[in-house]
């Protein structure tokens, strides 16, 4: 079921399945900042990533003295959410709670809501999880949202450019495993203080993920260096991908969470940037995107 946010500027379309925002429209012009989920390169929009972020060593978590399997970024993403009635008009939100067959991947009784606020020429994103269960809750959340690149046309030589709030940043470096290694390498950026998107962007790291809170915005500006789009949050890392070198779209993803080191075989409790909330406590968190273009 798609529900829409609209205001003057623009017009937000999210659907059910996974609580996904599936276009964000600038009403003026008709310009879709979000990636359409065309298979041919991603089948996706902005997924939400629970209980995991990324993968967990040769796809088997422990928790409790027991041993589970769940898949890369968890099973959010592909459960039908309920929409909570009685919002107000600017704002949406949605719920998701645990089930027998949940409990199956993921032993601990939850609730997932996910809100999104549209104020001018911005929106919100809001996670609360809330721990139903009568032991702590590990977990880790995360977002995935894919941007088109601005006037997209496959023979530039650049499609746009990424700058932070840093000019020194560095990335863990992720194996083909899909964990990371341990090793970390500086991020190289143009003279300008920006990673330019091209067909080498994910060269040497194909997938740029900066951790330890290193940036706090992400802004992404058109071919000319104008602005076009900014994220906002205050996520321990952001992750940095696109799926190919020719992929008309680049993903910005605030994480609260990550992948495994490779070898990592201890509790989900020792995972790295795992939130722990106690029984019936509430862990919540929220980014911003600023459409800079409008």
């Amino acid at each position: 079921m798609k529900t829409t946010l609209k205001n003057n500027l623009l017009t937000v379309s999210i659907d059910s399945f996974g609580a996904e925002v599936h276009s964000i429209t600038d009403n003026a012009t008709g310009h879709e900042f979000l990636w359409c989920g065309d298979k041919k390169y991603w089948g996706r929009h902005s997924p939400v990533l629970f209980p995991l972020v990324g993968r967990v060593w040769e796809g088997h978590y422990r928790l409790d003295g027991h041993e589970y399997s769940l898949g890369q970024h968890g099973f959010a993403r592909d459960r039908e959410f309920e929409l909570i009635p009685d919002t107000p008009d600017d704002e949406v939100w949605f719920a998701l709670e645990s089930s027998d067959d949940t409990l199956a991947l993921f032993p601990r009784r939850f609730r997932l809501e996910i809100g999104y606020k549209l104020y001018e020429a911005r929106l919100s994103v809001i996670w609360r999880v809330k721990n139903l269960d009568d032991k702590d809750m590990p977990f880790h959340i995360g977002a995935h949202p894919a941007f088109n690149y601005p006037d997209y046309n496959a023979a530039d030589a650049v499609h746009g450019y990424l700058c932070f709030d840093s000019r020194t940043v560095t990335s863990e470096i992720l194996a083909d495993s899909g964990c990371v290694t341990g090793g970390e390498a500086a991020v190289e950026l143009d003279t300008e203080g920006m990673i330019p998107l091209d067909a080498h962007t994910f060269d040497k790291l194909k997938t740029i993920i900066i951790d330890k809170g290193q940036v706090r915005r992400v802004s992404m500006l058109n071919k000319n260096r104008e602005a076009y789009l900014t994220m906002l949050f205050n996520a321990p890392l952001v992750g940095i991908w696109s799926p190919s070198t020719d992929a008309p779209f680049v993903c910005i993803e605030p994480w609260w969470g990550r992948c495994d080191r490779e070898g990592f075989n201890g509790d989900f409790t020792e995972r790295e940037y795992t939130n722990i909330i106690a029984p019936g406590e509430t862990f919540e968190a929220s980014y911003m995107i600023l459409f800079d273009r409008i």
